[in-house]
């Protein structure tokens, strides 16, 4: 029996959406009972079922494995949740669980052609006329489409919607005026800015297309903009399609992101010993000829080391060629010159400038020259400063008081 599918929801507060997931979980339970596979689903915050109770009801059954697919449109960790830490938290509850982590739904060719079939339903829907006079007739360039995403504080999530209106106008509505981006909150524009630019382009006829799973709150928010925009522009003929919804698409969609991880292209949970491909060794090859014949893993540097330590004794001659500098192992590449076997010929050392007994801290300060900058450098500006992330965070409580020491360079303290 192939490991269950859990189908993870971001909350919402609205019982439309939460009752629309519910339908779309039976869906797949129906479409996936044949191979055979369980299918539960849960909400992270704000709506039930919880993600915690679904994942205990399958752990009381006896699965141990389970495949994870975030039912969303993007990678949004700040609206869907932090996925990975409310999987962790429940690995800590249920110490036998493992997952796979699939990737969300979109962009997809598929989710891309539910869209158009929205599209084409808001296209040819009449509207109703209080007189008998036949409806103007608007040609497909002068209709235009605005796409409407959640929206996000995350730059990348906003740009990922506008590539799939990009990628939509080019794909399905190439006969139209524009496909415009607009976002329900968050971020700019909002519906009424997207409405304002079709009109300023000379579109007679905007649909706005919702890039939302399941009807609910969003939704009714995204139409309320559109007509409180189309009341004040009555020359304007607005439509608002539906969205993707319960269907056999979306449910094609999930089943293939499902069947993804479930051959291993989804992020694993296990440990990092049991996936071979994350402990392979990343080597960097010498020059051939060059080849220290050392331990493994050890560099040029390491096999120099041993040979300047004997140096330090005044009265020690220099050792003699070892298999560094007389035998070249390793492959000579074709047509290469083959390299002079001669031992190598090093200065000697100026030992009183190394001697570790003369140097002290004023000294190292004094012969270790500041760093020219173009101007004053804040902290906070600064990325990789000690005890903090990504500019702008607040510093760690475990961040030292002071620089801490650079490798290679030495310390005075």
């Amino acid at each position: 029996m192939k490991p269950p599918l859990l189908l993870i929801g971001h909350g919402t507060h609205d019982e439309t959406g939460a009752a629309e997931f519910g339908r779309f979980v039976h869906r797949l339970r129906c479409r996936l009972d044949g191979l055979p596979a369980e299918v539960s689903g849960g909400f992270i915050t704000n709506a039930r079922p919880p993600l915690g109770d679904s994942i205990a009801s399958l752990v009381a059954r006896g699965h141990h494995h389970l495949i994870a697919v975030p039912l969303s449109l993007t990678g949004d960790r700040r609206a869907l949740g932090d996925i990975p830490g409310t999987m962790a938290l429940e690995q800590e509850r249920h110490p036998t669980l493992e997952y796979d982590l699939g990737r969300p739904l979109g962009p997809d060719p598929r989710v891309l052609k539910l869209l158009a079939e929205r599209l084409a339903d808001a296209r040819a829907e009449m509207p109703r006329f209080v007189t008998d006079e036949p409806p103007a007739e608007i040609a497909p360039g002068e209709t235009a489409v605005v796409l409407v995403g959640h929206g996000s504080t995350d730059p990348a999530v906003n740009a990922e919607v506008h590539r799939v209106s990009r990628l939509f106008w080019e794909t399905h509505a190439a006969d139209l005026l524009t496909v415009e981006t607009a976002y329900v909150s968050h971020t700019r524009p909002g519906v009424p800015g997207g409405l304002e630019r079709c009109r300023r382009l000379g579109a007679k006829r905007v649909i706005v297309l919702p890039y939302v799973l399941f009807a609910g709150g969003v939704l009714e928010r995204i139409w309320a903009q559109a007509l409180a925009y189309g009341a004040n522009h009555e020359g304007l003929d607005i439509r608002c399609a539906e969205v993707i919804g319960d269907c056999e698409g979306l449910a094609d969609v999930v089943i293939d992101r499902y069947e993804e991880a479930l051959a291993g292209g989804g992020q694993s949970s296990a440990p990092a010993a049991r996936r071979p491909s994350a402990v392979l060794p990343v080597t960097r090859p010498f020059p051939a000829g060059r080849m220290p014949h050392v331990e493994t893993g050890a560099g040029l540097v390491t096999a120099i080391a041993p040979r300047l330590n004997t140096s330090r004794d005044a009265g020690a001659e220099p050792p003699s060629p070892g298999p560094l500098d007389s035998e070249p192992l390793g492959p000579e590449p074709l047509g290469a010159e083959p390299l002079d076997s001669a031992p190598l010929e090093l200065e000697p050392l100026d030992l009183d400038a190394f001697d570790a007994e003369t140097l002290d801290a004023e000294t190292l300060d004094a012969e270790t020259p500041e760093p020219q900058t173009d101007g004053e450098i804040e902290a906070d500006s600064m990325i990789g400063v000690a005890g903090r992330g990504e500019a702008g965070e607040e510093p760690r409580g475990d961040a030292p008081d002071g620089p801490l020491a650079q490798p290679g360079v030495a310390s005075a303290v």
